[in-house]
């Protein structure tokens, strides 16, 4: 499974949703869907810009993660 750290990087540097979602500049909706890993695609501009805001590169924003057996 394909997992977006937006979430857990914003905590490890202190700042908000809030803040994210200002300086990003884009529709709460999509963002907050992106942040909540419910959305089924990203586009390379909105990576880019996530990476440029947050300091950091596409794979520590997106991981890819073992699915829980149940």
């Amino acid at each position: 499974m394909i997992y977006v750290r937006v979430n857990e990087i914003l905590k490890e540097q202190k700042k908000t949703k809030y803040w994210f979602i200002k300086n990003m500049e884009g529709g709460y909706q999509a963002l907050s869907h992106l942040m909540d890993n419910t959305t089924t695609g990203i586009k390379f501009d909105t990576l880019d810009k996530m990476c440029m805001i947050l300091g950091c590169e596409p794979g520590d924003i997106i991981v890819r993660k073992e699915k829980s057996k149940k």
